[in-house]
């Protein structure tokens, strides 16, 4: 029996921190730090954050194939320490996650070190004091930091994601633990993401992204060409899935770069354009064997390919995504992403 199978009212008598914890210790429902006990009481008032039923499925999650109801994406989130006013965040978050486009079965069951990472947008992002400035992808805020690890708690418990069972990461990374943020869209001077995905300006929402990790792209350069090319240079990497597959980079871009690129009068598909253009790889950096996984997975775009042949990271510039959020400052974020996902975006309901 697991955490995610059982009901509330199991944990109705334990509540004590030490006992609990060696207890989810030794049944692996917990991810190795503290966690808060999931007692009915607080189930209960998890709960009362949504108006949906209480055994609704919202969706079923590789790769274990667990049904995610409403009460056990609850009963995760009681255990990361979330509030209740997050739960309509991770019931959205679950279902997007669940989406064939995702391909959540690939992201958890992969060697690769892949995270879910939350990107939130709207009137949400400050009614639950989610992080979009300063340190937006560190420590040091509630929401941020028990989103993404009740996510990841919802993806080992009800999916089933236990690593070394049915998680095979080689090593992970840290943001297996949580990984989310906000959209700094007061100091963007672009729209933000969650317009350009289709959805109204007013909307609150949360977007599932398959992250393979983070790097720091620290430039003071004030001329955006030079600025995409160093950014371009940086994005380029031979040892990718990126390039084999044709994938889904992702960008944090801080607010101070934003403002000289909108200088410079580009626009996001400028921007896309760009660095789609200024990324491109010779075929003849990948090893051998990541040739022929390129040959298998993008003849369709390349036909035969040659040493001398141009990859591109994505199949096209619109593949490209990005975000402005940090606080001031010259550093842009670099979040290559699996490869074999797309991003969706869900709007937060109540």
């Amino acid at each position: 029996m697991s955490a995610a199978s059982t009901s509330a009212a199991t944990f109705e008598a334990l509540d004590d921190l030490d006992a609990i914890n060696k207890l989810y210790r030794e049944r692996r429902w917990s991810d190795g730090l503290p966690i808060v006990p999931p007692t009915q009481d607080r189930v209960e008032r998890m709960l009362a954050g949504t108006r949906r039923r209480r055994n609704e499925v919202i969706a079923v999650l590789p790769p274990g194939f667990g049904e995610a109801t409403v009460e056990r994406i609850a009963i995760n989130a009681v255990m990361a320490g979330c509030e209740a006013a997050h739960l309509p965040v991770l019931i959205a978050a679950t279902d997007a996650a669940a989406q064939a486009q995702f391909n959540i079965q690939g992201i958890e069951a992969t060697t690769n070190p892949v995270a879910v990472w939350l990107v939130l947008n709207g009137p949400i992002v400050n009614q639950l004091d989610i992080n979009a400035t300063f340190n937006c992808l560190g420590q040091g805020a509630w929401a941020n930091a028990t989103l993404g690890r009740a996510m990841r708690l919802i993806l080992q418990n009800i999916g089933g994601a236990l690593p070394g069972d049915m998680d095979r990461a080689t090593q992970g990374q840290p943001a297996k633990y949580t990984f989310c943020c906000g959209e700094n869209e007061a100091q963007s001077p672009w729209e933000p993401l969650h317009v350009e995905r289709g959805f109204a300006r007013e909307a609150s929402t949360v977007t599932v992204v398959g992250a393979e990790g983070t790097l720091n792209m620290n430039t003071h350069s004030k001329e955006a060409g030079e600025m995409l090319r160093v950014f371009a240079e940086c994005m380029v990497h031979p040892a990718s899935n990126e390039y084999c597959h044709g994938g889904e980079p992702w960008l944090v871009i801080a607010p101070e770069h934003a403002d000289i690129l909108k200088a410079g009068g580009l626009t996001k598909r400028d921007v896309k354009q760009r660095l789609w253009e200024l990324s491109k790889m010779p075929a003849g950096r990948l090893s051998v064997k990541e040739v022929l996984r390129a040959q298998a997975s993008r003849t369709d775009e390349f036909g035969e390919i040659k040493p001398d042949t141009l990859l591109t990271i994505s199949r096209k510039p619109e593949d490209i995504w990005f975000i402005v959020a940090g606080g001031p400052g010259t550093h842009t974020t670099y979040v290559p992403c699996f490869g074999n996902s797309r991003a969706v975006t869900r709007e937060i309901g109540v």
